[in-house]
């Protein structure tokens, strides 16, 4: 018996041999996918960058995979499969940090104030963009490239931010306390009110960012401050008789479930 098999167990050169062997695996594994992650934030970059310059319709997929450096051209469609599905991880990767900012945000303004007005939920509303924006000009590119889809889409806009996730739990605690300072809306009134409100914000902060110096300075306080007057303008709005007459030879159903709901008239 050799001296190593005295002092080690046996089975124990194997075991070790396969544990190493794992690590090894388990650490190209780490390097491809880092590698992997690297490729797709280059390509999705690349995107926002040529989309920000030309919009949407003028930028090609061969483009994009040169503008990102890559020397595979079937790069895009290996890890998005197709330009669609680059601009939905684009989509979901930058909601994901207005969430995480608008979550800050309003940890922030119900720590200080339990009970928020509609100004400060229409603050809430704006700032996460503002803030992102002004921090970072990659993520100010991608409110010049895609703020103007997300104004024009011909269903709903809430619709469509739902699709790529309705903004998180933030999202979703903003809606549910904008909605509590609103009892003048019935259901039907709150979604539209809301829809112009999600247009009105994201198309006017699309035009913004493409000025010189948008998010710095008086001028870029001035612009903020006047679109959350805006919104509270919208949503704070009472249902005129005229809009009320028409909401209901529309879709008298619906209208009078709303008022039973809400105990208000549209």
């Amino acid at each position: 018996m050799s001296m190593i098999q005295e002092v080690c167990p046996a089975g124990w050169f194997t075991y070790n041999c396969f544990f190493l062997q794992s690590e090894v695996m388990n650490s190209s594994l780490d390097r491809q996918k880092a590698r992997s992650l690297a490729t797709q934030m280059s390509l999705m970059e690349a995107a926002e960058k040529l989309i920000s310059r030309k919009g949407i319709q003028n930028v090609s997929i061969k483009e994009i995979v040169k503008e990102a450096g890559q020397k595979n051209e079937s790069a895009l469609q290996y890890h998005f499969k197709n330009l669609q599905g680059l601009i939905d991880d684009i989509q979901v990767h930058r909601d994901q940090q207005t969430h995480e900012k608008r979550s800050e945000l309003l940890a922030k303004l119900l720590s200080a104030k339990p009970t928020p007005s509609l100004r400060d939920l229409c603050r809430i509303m704006v700032m996460p963009t503002f803030f992102l924006a002004q921090a970072d000009a990659k993520y100010r590119r991608y409110v010049i490239s895609f703020s103007h889809e997300l104004a024009l889409v011909q269903d709903s806009a809430l619709t469509r931010v739902s699709r790529y996730g309705g903004g998180g739990e933030s999202g979703q605690r903003t809606g549910e306390l904008l909605r509590a300072v609103l009892p003048h809306l019935n259901e039907s009134a709150w979604r539209q009110r809301m829809d112009i409100a999600v247009r009105m914000c994201s198309i006017s902060m699309g035009n913004h960012a493409r000025q010189t110096n948008a998010f710095r300075g008086p001028k870029a306080e001035l612009f903020v401050s006047n679109l959350i007057d805006a919104l509270e303008g919208v949503l704070s709005a009472p249902v005129s008789n005229e809009t009320t007459s028409i909401a209901r030879s529309i879709t008298p159903q619906s209208t009078n479930d709303g008022k039973k709901r809400s105990g208000q008239s549209v």
